[in-house]
């Protein structure tokens, strides 16, 4: 277990953003985690759960303890044609879609190349292209941190929704994720029809591809339009894209007739808001030390020595502008702290 004292963290952000946390302990192991919860006194709060960082936008110091897991560790069991693969919360989530697709387990190749780790995947519900984490997880342990007690839930506990779970709302920063299984098929049936995997697997002379070849794919499309952390930090998409009302819907399309959108079911479409922040002409354009992405705008990143606080001012100019031409509110799907 480590455990230091005025830690910085910019290393545990991808945004890069310089600040420090009073205290900062990782764990590697389960049987380490109930002792240091059990532990904790008020001079040891306010406590901050922490993954690898790709979702977490920094606004100043930390004055409490964050909590990082590096619990490795990957294991298997076959049942009823599927693989069950409970991975401990530390795994870097892009190591878990590759060792899938080397093995044969489908269901996660739409998510490769996503940033952080298994634990986040599992508060996030991470999701590209048409697929959302939650279609896999069977099952989430954790250590309540009131009580450094062992839980178990079901996909069904985490009541999932897009980009949310009940671990970013009522149960945030109150359980310690350890592992998460997910259940993969061991048949391959390739989602295709989002965004433009099709497009790219035809200019690659590819009809019918395998798990390699469709991973390949995603990760060609996510590093054309997404910017190296190592460059300009970022979080990967900041905003979620707004979900509305089939009505809202057919006033937008009336007015701007390109709109593109994604059926949802009878009575909602989803927008991309990257497309409404382009079309409100954000796209390459800075406040401050704060920019958005020239390729894809709903990336928001950090020019260059920018603070959180500069990327959140950013974040409410676009906001105001996207509702004064559509009509429509946009969130952020990053934690903001």
């Amino acid at each position: 277990m480590k455990d230091f004292s005025q830690y910085n963290l910019k290393e545990h952000n991808t945004f890069g953003i310089d600040a420090t946390c009073r205290r900062f302990v990782e764990f590697d192991k389960e049987t380490e985690i109930a002792p240091f919860f059990c532990s904790l006194d008020d001079e040891d709060l306010p406590l901050l759960i922490i993954g690898e960082g790709s979702n977490l936008l920094l606004t100043g110091d930390f004055d409490g303890t964050v909590v990082h897991s590096a619990i490795k560790g990957v294991e298997t069991r076959s049942e009823d044609g599927f693989v069950y693969l409970r991975c401990g919360s530390g795994e870097t989530w892009d190591d878990i879609v590759q060792l899938c697709v080397d093995h044969g387990w489908y269901g996660v190749e739409n998510l490769s190349l996503i940033p952080g780790d298994v634990g986040a995947s599992a508060v996030q519900n991470i999701g590209a292209y048409g697929v959302e984490v939650k279609d896999v997880i069977w099952n989430i342990e954790a250590i309540e941190v009131a009580t450094g007690l062992s839980v178990s839930f079901s996909k069904a506990d985490c009541e999932y929704g897009y980009r949310d779970s009940k671990f970013k709302h009522e149960w945030k920063n109150q359980f310690f994720i350890t592992s998460v299984t997910y259940r993969l098929s061991q048949t391959f049936q390739p989602m295709l029809d989002y965004g433009n995997i099709r497009q790219k697997l035809e200019e690659n002379g590819i009809e019918k591809p395998n798990a390699k070849q469709l991973r390949k794919t995603i990760i060609d499309i996510r590093q054309e339009k997404l910017p190296d952390t190592k460059v300009e930090g970022n979080a990967g998409s900041f905003f979620v894209n707004p979900v509305v009302e089939r009505e809202k819907y057919l006033q937008m399309k009336e007015q701007f007739p390109d709109l593109p959108h994604y059926y949802v079911d009878n009575d909602h479409e989803k927008i991309p808001a990257g497309w409404m922040i382009e079309k409100c002409g954000w796209k390459g354009r800075s406040l401050g030390r704060a920019g958005v992405h020239d390729k894809q705008a709903l990336v928001l990143v950090n020019r260059g020595g920018a603070t959180g606080k500069e990327v959140v001012a950013l974040c409410e100019a676009i906001k105001k502008d996207v509702m004064a031409m559509f009509g429509v509110e946009i969130h952020s799907e990053v934690n903001i702290i």
